[in-house]
């Protein structure tokens, strides 16, 4: 299914093959496509709203899916500015944890700026990913270009 900004949006199904723990799977192929940010953003956030995340029901449900959605954007603007443009978004449910895949080409590896500057302009991505997140790390594929970086947030309770 192509959407409106011209990324292709392909639904996977969780089979019994799948770990148990996943709830609902979604991917958006990127590409080329113009206006990546704003695309993986409204993906991210028609998903928070197809699972019950949105609209949220307090301020802390909405602190969380906010949360959700600035990592989303720190995620795809690393892979647009620092490692080749974004191949894939993919948004993993599970019933305590929510993960972000950004697939990319680059071959660099991520990593908050060390020391943290706070007061300077740029390189605060990874920075925010590691303090909103429980978790992130990187996937590669030995042999082939690329990578994979995910992150985990809490579910909101």
């Amino acid at each position: 299914m192509d959407t409106a900004a011209g990324g292709r949006e392909v639904e996977e199904s969780v089979g019994p093959f799948v770990d148990a723990a996943v709830l609902d799977v979604r991917t958006l192929a990127l590409g080329a496509t113009s206006g990546t940010v704003p695309l993986a953003r409204d993906f991210t956030r028609t998903a928070l709203y197809d699972w019950g995340w949105l609209p949220a029901a307090g301020a802390e449900a909405r602190a969380a899916a906010e949360d959700v959605l600035l990592v989303v954007s720190e995620l795809v603007t690393n892979a647009c500015l620092h490692a080749e443009g974004p191949e894939a978004l993919r948004v993993v449910r599970r019933a305590k944890v929510l993960r972000l895949e950004v697939t990319d080409r680059g071959a660099g590896q991520p990593a908050p700026r060390t020391p943290h500057r706070a007061g300077r302009p740029g390189g605060h991505g990874m920075f925010i990913v590691q303090r909103l997140c429980l978790d992130w790390g990187i996937d590669r594929t030995t042999g082939a270009p690329g990578k994979t970086v995910w992150a985990e947030l809490a579910a909101p309770a």
